[in-house]
C-alpha cells in the first residue's frame, strides 16, 4: 500500500544546514523538502506549501527559537498541530524542556544521522496525516448526523401531524377517547389510530420493533395502510389483516429490514367492539372500576414478519355499558424500569386505571402517564410510551342491549367466510373464557 505523501519545511538561517537536509531527503521520492531562511516568513511559508512536518533551528538571529515555537503552537495558527521537530547545536535539557512545554513534538541535536532523521520525519508525518483523516472523517460525520437529524426531525414531525386530533375524537359521539404518544427517541416505532367513517369508530395500536428512522417510516406505512382498508370499507378482520400484512411485509422486504410489529384493531359501534390482532393484553375497564384483560395473542400474527397470517387471525367481541371503557398501550408502560431496575408492570397499570375510573378519559390517561413518569423517575427511558382510553359515555334514548342490528355488517362479512369462521360461536365462547378478570380496585 502507498505510503501518504510528506511534505518536510525546514526553518533555519543557515543555507548550508538547509542544503545538508535537502540532500539527505533527496533520495526519498516521498518526500517534498521546502526550506525557509528568515522565521519572519515563516508562517506564509507555511501556508503556501502545507507541511506535515517542520524542522526548525532553535538559535537565529532574527528571532529567538522558543519564540518562534510559541508562534508555530498560537491558538490560531495554520501551524497548530502540524509536527514540529526542533534542532539546536548541543543537548540541553533546560532548552528542551522549554521547547516541549511550548508545544515541541520532538528534539534533534543538528545535524543528526540521516536515517535517524528520516525516520522520525517519517513516524511525525504519518501520526499527523492520520489526524487530518481522522479529522476530517469526523467532520464528515457530524455533517451526516446534522443531515441525519434533520430528517428525523421531519419524520418525528410527521408522525405527530397524523395522529388523531381532538376535533376528530370529539365527532364520535358514543365514545369518549384520548390518545397519548411519546417516542423514546427522536422517531419512535409506536402507532395509534382512530378512524370514524358510517358511525363506526376503528381504534389500532401497535408497536414496531425498536425505534429510530425504520421504525419510524414502518409507523407511518402502517398508518396509511390501516387508513386506506378502512376508506374501502374492509370489515372482515381475516381480510383485513391479511391486506395490511401482505403491504408491509413486501416494504419490509423492499427496505431490506427486519423490522415488524404488533398491532391490535378494535372495531365499534353500537355498544359493542371487535378485536382482532396480536398485541398487549387489552384492558377492558367496567364502570364501577372492574378491570378484565383480554389476551391477543391468540387474535393474529406479528404484521411484516410473515407473507401469510390469515390462518392465525381471529376475532372476539365484548360488550360495553355507559361507563364501561377499553385501554389500549404499548410495552413502553409495563417494561418501564425504574433505576432500581424494577419493572412498572401490567398489575400497577390496571390499579391506576380501576382507581381512577370515575374521572373523565383525559383524566385518566393522565394519572397512568403521571404514575409511569413518577415510577420511572430519573431513569433513562428505553422504550416509546402509548395509551390510548376509550369510555362510553351515557347515550339518550338509545338501548344498546337489545338492538338486533349490532355489528350487521360486519358479521354478514364474516358469514361469507365459513371456512374461517365455521364455528364461530363456538371461538366466540374460547375467547370470553380466555379473558382474565381481576377483583375490584378501590380508590380509598
Amino acid at each position: 500500500m502507498a505510503e501518504d505523501p510528506i511534505t518536510v519545511l525546514l526553518i533555519d538561517d543557515q543555507p548550508m544546514i538547509g542544503e545538508a537536509v535537502r540532500r539527505m531527503l533527496l533520495p526519498e521520492k516521498d518526500i517534498t523538502f521546502h526550506y525557509c531562511s528568515d522565521p519572519t516568513q515563516a508562517f506564509k511559508v507555511a501556508r503556501s506549501c502545507q507541511p506535515t512536518v517542520i524542522l526548525q533551528d532553535l538559535v537565529m538571529p532574527e528571532m529567538d527559537g522558543l519564540v518562534l515555537v510559541r508562534f508555530l503552537r498560537a491558538h490560531n495558527a495554520p501551524t497548530k498541530y502540524v509536527p514540529l521537530i526542533v534542532l539546536s547545536s548541543k543537548e540541553e535539557p533546560v532548552i528542551k524542556a522549554k521547547a516541549f512545554e511550548l508545544g515541541a513534538n520532538d528534539y534533534l541535536v543538528k545535524l543528526p544521522d540521516k536515517a535517524e532523521l528520516i525516520a522520525r520525519i517519517r513516524y511525525h508525518s504519518k501520526a499527523y496525516v492520520n489526524l487530518l483523516k481522522r479529522n476530517e472523517a469526523e467532520a464528515i460525520l457530524q455533517s451526516e448526523n446534522l443531515r441525519m437529524a434533520k430528517e428525523l426531525d421531519m419524520l418525528r414531525q410527521m408522525q405527530r401531524m397524523i395522529l388523531p386530533n381532538s376535533e376528530e375524537l370529539e365527532a364520535i359521539e358514543e365514545l369518549e377517547i384520548v390518545g397519548y404518544m411519546e417516542p423514546a427517541d427522536e422517531v419512535g416505532g409506536d402507532y395509534y389510530d382512530v378512524l370514524y367513517t358510517d358511525g363506526i369508530a376503528t381504534i389500532a395500536i401497535g408497536d414496531v420493533t425498536g425505534h429510530g428512522l425504520e421504525s419510524g417510516i414502518l409507523m407511518v406505512m402502517t398508518q396509511t395502510a390501516v387508513r386506506t382498508l378502512k376508506e374501502i370499507r374492509e370489515l372482515n378482520p381475516v381480510k383485513f389483516l391479511d391486506a395490511l400484512n401482505r403491504t408491509i411485509y413486501k416494504n419490509v422486504l423492499r427496505m431490506n429490514s427486519e423490522k415488524n410489529l404488533t398491532l391490535v384493531v378494535l372495531t365499534y359501534t353500537q355498544g359493542k367492539i371487535s378485536i382482532s390482532g396480536q398485541h398487549e393484553e387489552t384492558i377492558v375497564v367496567r364502570e364501577g372500576g372492574l378491570v378484565e384483560r383480554i389476551d391477543t395473542m391468540s387474535l393474529g400474527f406479528p404484521i411484516g414478519l410473515d407473507e401469510e397470517i390469515s390462518d392465525f387471525i381471529n376475532h372476539t367481541t365484548i360488550k360495553l355499558n355507559p361507563g364501561d371503557g377499553v385501554v389500549l398501550y404499548t410495552d413502553g408502560i409495563p417494561e418501564a424500569y425504574n433505576i432500581n431496575k424494577e419493572q412498572y408492570g401490567i398489575e400497577r397499570l390496571c390499579e391506576v386505571l380501576s382507581q381512577n375510573w370515575q374521572d373523565s378519559a383525559e383524566e385518566i390517561k393522565q394519572a397512568v402517564i403521571n404514575d409511569v413518569k413518577e415510577f420511572i423517575g430519573e431513569q433513562k427511558v428505553f422504550d416509546d410510551i402509548t395509551l390510548v382510553v376509550v369510555k362510553q359515555k351515557e347515550i339518550e334514548n338509545q338501548e344498546l342491549d337489545d338492538d338486533p342490528e349490532v355489528f350487521e355488517e360486519q358479521e354478514r362479512e364474516l358469514d361469507d367466510d365459513p371456512e374461517t369462521f365455521e364455528e364461530q360461536e363456538l371461538i366466540e365462547e374460547v375467547k370470553g373464557n380466555k379473558r382474565k378478570r381481576l377483583g375490584f380496585f378501590r380508590k380509598l
